[in-house]
């Protein structure tokens, strides 16, 4: 049975104010001639392990690079790495998790290729083994990797296998105790060879996981169409829906719960980012262009009291139009978004748009009912086509928000830009 959605779309009134304390922290100069060491899929850039964060990027010849350092200090030990990537494309970045025991898990350069994963050599250090397999199914062509950390220390570790149009997202698992990897599902959500799932998680404090996809139909990024979801409350085993109903699995556009209908050539993203609140409650951010509208507009879709609902940020005046193949160029980023608040939840919703300069942006919603929201913009600087990624594991533990900042610049459809090497940073938000 399908759950039609319940969407509340509501106006949202807000203020603008340049917050200037915020905090930079340099690593080195990175490749900067595309968007690959900053696109929002990156899970993780930075990751922070007890008072150690980690960071990953491709430095200007191509070769991957790890950084750490001591959380309460301002300076990155960086090491070159023996490996490197095909930075020509924006596909292909790095992901890094850190698990339980302290080991740095790495993984990087995918576009339907081969597995490319590495291990440190023992925790907490820069230098990686060799490359490896993790289970060896299902590892020929993958696309997106991304590690999430479960409270217990174990990893869960997706991606795509196959293609645009035509592809699954597998799941794979790590444990900490008998240092393997097995597979969970080689396909969790089933394109049946017609479409494909580009899927957000999350994991909650209380490891439930959180999935949420939009459908896509071919290559062409307009087909995109409706947010849907799933959730597992058991490492990721079985998976439910919102209302507890078990899915069989594997999870089919047919049997897929939708949060939030939208339709194909709504100017709807993929990719984007999700959270959960203190109470649980699974929030979705993306962006999109309403039914009468040529304006895309970021949306918050959310579970309140048993229902999903929907608010519109409504403050972009601008309007474009998303078609065609590739990596494109867009006068936004897609967001990110995290929950907070001590009392009742606050919503911060980290961006990037032409129409404020390019700067690293932060929407604070203290009310999605009431339609409270106030905007800052971070640095007071373009950073070019620039998405924010930032430090899970540290928002998690200690509420502290830091993001992963360098200016790149992404021509259309793969293009690639003849720029200087600029500098990476960490962005500490005040």
């Amino acid at each position: 049975m399908r759950l039609v959605s319940f969407v509340l779309s509501c106006a949202l009134t807000f203020s603008v104010t340049l917050v200037k304390a915020q905090k930079l922290i340099p690593a080195d100069k990175g490749w900067s001639n595309n968007s690959v060491n900053a696109v929002v899929f990156r899970k993780n850039s930075i990751t922070t392990k007890a008072d150690t964060q980690f960071i990953a990027y491709y430095a200007p010849d191509k070769k991957m690079v790890l950084g750490k350092r001591h959380i309460k200090q301002d300076q990155f030990i960086t090491q070159k790495t023996q490996y490197a990537g095909n930075t020509n494309d924006a596909h292909n970045s790095i992901s890094i998790a850190i698990d339980g025991d302290g080991y740095l898990h790495v993984s990087w350069d995918h576009h339907g290729h081969p597995l490319r994963y590495a291990k440190s050599i023992k925790p907490y250090s820069l230098e990686l083994g060799p490359k490896m397999e993790m289970t060896g199914l299902n590892e020929g062509k993958v696309t997106y990797p991304q590690f999430f950390n479960m409270p217990n220390g174990n990893l869960i570790f997706m991606y795509r296998d196959g293609q645009s149009g035509q592809g699954n997202l597998a799941i794979n698992q790590y444990d900490v105790k008998t240092k393997q990897w097995k597979q969970l599902h080689s396909s969790l959500i089933d394109g049946e060879r017609k479409r494909n799932a580009y899927w957000q998680a999350c994991i909650g404090s209380d490891g439930v996981i959180h999935v949420s996809w939009v459908w896509r139909e071919s290559p062409d990024v307009a087909s995109n169409h409706d947010m849907c979801y799933a959730k597992s409350d058991d490492g990721g085993i079985t998976w439910k829906k919102s209302n507890g109903e078990l899915y069989d699995l594997p999870i089919t556009a047919q049997s897929a719960e939708i949060a939030c209908q939208i339709p194909q050539k709504s100017e709807l993203i993929n990719q984007t980012s999700m959270t959960v609140d203190k109470q649980g409650n699974p929030v979705i951010a993306s962006y999109w262009k309403e039914k009468g509208s040529e304006i895309p507009q970021y949306h918050i879709i959310y579970r309140n009291h048993g229902d999903w609902e929907v608010n519109s940020l409504d403050f972009r005046k601008t309007p474009f139009s998303l078609s065609g193949v590739g990596t494109k160029q867009i006068p936004i980023s897609r967001p990110h978004i995290v929950a907070g608040g001590k009392k009742k939840p606050v919503y911060y919703l980290m961006f990037r748009d032409e129409e404020r300069g390019e700067k690293v942006s932060l929407a604070k919603v203290s009310s999605l009912q009431k339609g409270k929201m106030k905007i800052m913009d971070l640095t007071d600087f373009s950073v070019g086509s620039w998405e924010p990624s930032y430090d899970t594991e540290l928002w998690k533990e200690k509420s502290k928000l830091q993001m992963f900042v360098q200016k790149v610049v992404q021509v259309d459809g793969e293009g690639m830009a003849e720029v200087e090497p600029q500098m990476v940073y960490v962005l500490e938000v005040k």
